[in-house]
């Protein structure tokens, strides 16, 4: 079962990745919560998944940099950076450590603790000669 969430997980953020939020709905139960640190408190999934569609109105693209994961018999935890690229070009770097937990196969709870950074670009000097 371990290799079958951890599948499920993926297919979770690959589905978000191409801003495909109704694939991303089938992957967790009707009952399913969110819970995330930043003031918005325990909300179901679907608020949770309509919040971010609204965030990629304004972004071109986004993706998972996975740079751990630890998982049980019907628990992921994984910590991850989310790469955001805005349709004005700039980026954002959101790292995160987020608990999926399983039901039957779906995902039923996801608790995501992360904090943003703005990617910054310093300009090139040139070298001295």
């Amino acid at each position: 079962m371990a290799e079958d969430i951890d599948d499920r997980v993926n297919l979770f953020l690959r589905s978000l990745e191409a801003f495909d939020f109704t694939a991303a709905r089938t992957l967790c139960t009707e009952a399913a919560t969110v819970r995330q640190n930043d003031g918005r408190g325990e909300q179901p999934i679907a608020e949770s998944l309509n919040g971010l569609r609204s965030l990629t109105a304004d972004t071109d693209s986004l993706s998972y940099d996975v740079l751990r994961r630890f998982r049980n018999a019907d628990e992921v935890l994984q910590q991850h950076v989310l790469h955001l690229v805005g349709n004005d070009g700039s980026r954002t770097d959101v790292h995160a450590a987020v608990y999926f937990r399983f039901q039957d196969g779906l995902i039923d709870r996801i608790e995501e603790y992360v904090y943003a950074e703005p990617v910054l670009t310093r300009p090139r000097t040139p070298d001295p000669a």
